[in-house]
């Protein structure tokens, strides 16, 4: 069975982070494990406190698995300061991972910060050029790109200069973007762009979305995809838990997707 490890922070709401990247990996069949970043107490309204985990005992999270279980590919979400980041980074380059989905959790849907302002020069310079690919939304590529993004072309444009920065693969989400009834996602490999397109679901309950997508592309690759293959099927499965999650009424607030569809997952 393929695993993947994901590092990131701790939804105690359940929509998102950890909570959702493990129930991704479920869905998507593959063995979830997770090093934890911090610790949010957060809901569908909010985020109320964050409380991050030392450097040392996330590295002695990864260490613990990597030495006993292994991984096929690796997922990081929201990593809280430069000094994590600094760490994830070592242990990537330590074990190899060649399949690290870097996903750049900076601001909840809420907009409370999620990462330091001083650990973006961090995950720019040590974590995005060893990523194989990194799914930043719009408001994060603008931070990473340093410019704003209003149009397709801007995303493009975004997209180019990212890449510029390490990663093997950009792939820039169409979610936020305004004035389009698609949610059109661009990857770009250096040399050419293809887009993935999907019609956009009118729900509040988009809670965990970026955290689902970047997981289930891991997933993908974990199973031998390439970075096509594993973005067009995530997002496919993005667009049904979407759909099926529409319908759901948890909270007040942006509630979860719907990460089984409905279904009921056997026990492995």
């Amino acid at each position: 069975m393929k695993k993947v490890l994901t590092i990131a922070g701790s939804d105690s709401g359940g929509g998102a982070g950890i909570q959702a990247d493990l129930k991704a990996f479920a869905a998507r069949g593959v063995y979830g494990m997770s090093a934890i970043t911090a610790l949010t107490a957060q809901n569908t309204v909010g985020v109320f406190g964050v409380f991050p985990v030392t450097p040392e005992f996330v590295a002695q999270q990864i260490d613990a698995v990597m030495e006993d279980l292994g991984a096929d590919a690796w997922k990081t979400g929201m990593l809280a300061n430069a000094a994590i980041i600094q760490v994830v980074a070592e242990r990537a380059g330590r074990y190899h991972i060649e399949r690290l989905v870097v996903d750049p959790v900076m601001v909840a849907r809420s907009g409370d910060p999620l990462l330091e302002p001083e650990a973006r020069l961090a995950l720019v310079e040590h974590l995005l050029p060893l990523a194989y690919i990194v799914t930043p939304n719009r408001h994060e590529a603008q931070v990473l790109a340093d410019m704003e993004i209003h149009t397709l072309e801007d995303a493009i444009k975004a997209a180019q200069r990212i890449h510029a920065l390490g990663p093997r693969y950009v792939l820039v989400k169409g979610g936020h973007l305004p004035g389009t009834v698609e949610a059109v996602d661009i990857l770009y490999d250096g040399q050419r762009f293809e887009e993935f397109r999907a019609p956009r679901i009118e729900t509040i309950n988009t809670h965990g979305t970026g955290c689902t997508l970047a997981s289930a592309i891991a997933a993908e690759l974990a199973k031998g995809a390439d970075a096509a293959q594993a973005v067009a099927e995530a997002k496919r499965y993005l667009t049904a838990a979407l759909h099926s999650g529409a319908s759901l009424r948890l909270g007040r607030g942006h509630g979860p997707v719907n990460h089984f569809l409905g279904q009921t997952v056997a026990v492995i």
